[in-house]
Formats: C-alpha cells, structure tokens, sequence
C-alpha cells in the first residue's frame, strides 16, 4: 500500500520540483555551458528496480577529453578534468538535480537506494541478499546519509536493506531532512583519494563522463 503513496508523493513532488527549479536550471545551464564545451547532461546506464536498466540524467561535470569509462577516482588526476562549475556542483550535490525528470518518470524516487551502475556486479549482487534491489531507486538514501562514497561495498548494501526492511513514510522523511544535513556537512564526498582508488577499482563505481 505505502509504494503506491510513495509513488504519488513522487510524482507530486517531481512535477513542483521541476516547476520551481526551472529557472535555477536555466543558469545552471548557461554556467554550464559558457565554461566547457559540450553536452550539458550527461547520461549513464544504471539499475533501476528489479534490475532493469535506464538512464540516469546529472549535469555535465567534466571536460569531453576526459578519459571515457574511466572510474572518476581512478584518474591520476581528476581536478583536470572536472570543470570549474563542475566542482561546485559535485560538491553540493547540484549535478543530481536533472534525476527529477527520472523521478517524474517513474525510473526513480525521491528516497531509496542509489542506483547502481550497469556493471557494479558486486553491489547489485549484495543488493540481492536483502532485497534492496526490488525497490525504486532514489536521489537519496539511508546508505546516502550514513558515508555516501566512504562505504565499503557490503555495508553500504546491508543499509540499502535496512532501508528496504524498514521502509515508511517516516522513514522516507527522515533521509530527506538527514539528507540535507549531509549535503551541508559535505559528508563522505570523496574524490581521488587513495584509499577511494582501491575501493572504486573493485567496484568500479562512478565511471567519468
């Protein structure tokens, strides 16, 4: 019954979202596009609900020469490649905002697991063992809001779980708040790190644009 509800506040909220933010998008897109070359969305395939696939949607933020299918924490050095721009809207967590248009489309919800990438074999198959993969994946989520890049593999599906155990319009607005705390504090955002290189090269998470 709450999945029905959840998809109903999605919509509800995806369709404001878009309305509101328009304008904001516009600037976003010129800023965009004035600095770099190039697209101003960037596309990936990624593991929607019962693993079907779709594209996500994030602003461009990275040069087009940067080395394609290359994991981002993987480049020797990825400040080369991500755009002035690009920095800020990694950093805040802007570059997400076009998965509203996901959203609105039913590929995603507000709340749930991150989706992972096509080829992330090993999270999904964790992801399996607690049945984080049978829900709609989120802009946000519990794992989100408790290490975001830190997590190692295997604890960042058992949150995905506790997610999927204890999912709720309670718990839904609970990551939501918590969510913006987060994204404040700047919490668990990595890049280039070293110990992030051994972690992304086993799960090769978060390919470059």
């Amino acid at each position: 019954m709450y999945m029905n509800v959840k998809r109903l506040i999605d919509l509800i909220l995806s369709v404001i979202g878009l309305i509101l933010l328009t304008p904001f998008f516009l600037i976003l897109i010129i800023a965009i596009k004035i600095e770099s070359p190039g697209p101003v969305f960037f596309k990936q395939k990624r593991v929607g609900i019962y693993k079907k696939h779709f594209y996500i949607l994030k602003f461009r933020t990275m040069k087009i020469d940067t080395p394609k299918d290359t994991p981002t924490h993987l480049l020797d050095n990825p400040n080369l490649y991500i755009t002035g721009i690009g920095k800020i809207l990694r950093k805040t967590s802007l570059d997400e905002l076009p998965q509203i248009w996901n959203i609105f489309k039913g590929e995603m919800s507000v709340i749930g697991p991150r989706p992972a990438l096509w080829n992330q074999y090993d999270l999904i198959a964790e992801r399996d063992k607690y049945g984080a993969n049978d829900l709609p994946p989120g802009l946000t989520g519990w794992a989100q809001i408790n290490g975001r890049d830190e997590l190692p593999i295997d604890i960042k599906a058992k949150l995905d779980g506790d997610y999927a155990k204890e999912i709720s319009l309670c718990m839904d607005v609970k990551c939501f708040i918590l969510t913006f705390v987060s994204v404040m504090k700047k919490d668990g955002v990595l890049e280039g790190s070293y110990d992030m290189k051994k972690e992304v090269s086993k799960s090769k998470e978060s390919i470059s644009e």
